[in-house]
C-alpha cells in the first residue's frame, strides 16, 4: 500500500500552480506508478468528445487508443461519473482486455473545473483483487486536489 500522504505532498509540490489537465495527468500517472508493485498500467483516458474517451497520459505498456462510454470498465466510470473497482476483470461485463495481463482494475472519474467531467485515472493490475477501497478513496482524494483548477 503506497504512503498516500506522502504521495499526495510530492504530487502537490509536483504540480503547484500547474492548470494545464495534460500536463497535470502525466505528473500524476508517474508519481502513482512508481509508487507501488501492485500497478502495472496507470493512466488517463480523457473525454475527447461526447461518449468519448481517448488516451491520455500513462505508465506501462500500451493501452487502447478509444474508448467509448459504453465500453468496458472505463466506459463505465465515465458514464455513471463514478468509481469502478473491479476484483476480476474477466467478470465485468463488456470488459476491453487493452493487456492480455489485466487480473483486476480500478477507475475513478477526474473532474476538472466547474465539476465538469475531463477524463478517468485507470489503475490495472496483474493480481487478482489488487485495489482496496481505500486505495479508491485515497486516489480520488488526490484527483479532486490536482484537478479542481484544470
Amino acid at each position: 500500500m503506497p504512503d498516500y500522504p506522502a504521495l499526495a505532498a510530492t504530487i502537490r509540490a509536483l504540480t503547484h500552480g500547474e492548470t494545464d489537465p495534460v500536463s497535470l495527468m502525466a505528473t500524476v500517472a508517474c508519481e502513482v506508478h512508481h509508487a507501488d508493485d501492485r500497478f502495472d498500467w496507470t493512466g488517463f483516458y480523457r473525454v475527447t468528445e461526447p461518449g468519448l474517451l481517448k488516451i491520455g497520459p500513462y505508465q506501462g505498456g500500451h493501452g487502447c487508443l478509444v474508448i467509448p462510454f459504453d465500453k468496458g470498465v472505463c466506459g463505465a466510470a465515465a458514464r455513471t461519473e463514478q468509481v469502478q473497482l473491479v476484483p476480476d476483470v474477466d467478470a465485468f461485463p463488456g470488459h476491453i482486455a487493452c493487456a492480455s495481463s489485466t487480473r483486476s482494475e480500478l477507475v475513478l472519474p477526474v473532474f476538472g473545473r466547474g465539476g465538469v467531467l475531463i477524463g478517468v485515472f485507470d489503475l490495472d493490475s496483474d493480481q487478482p483483487a489488487a485495489f482496496t477501497d481505500e486505495d479508491a478513496l485515497e486516489l480520488s482524494a488526490i484527483l479532486r486536489e490536482t484537478f479542481a483548477g484544470a
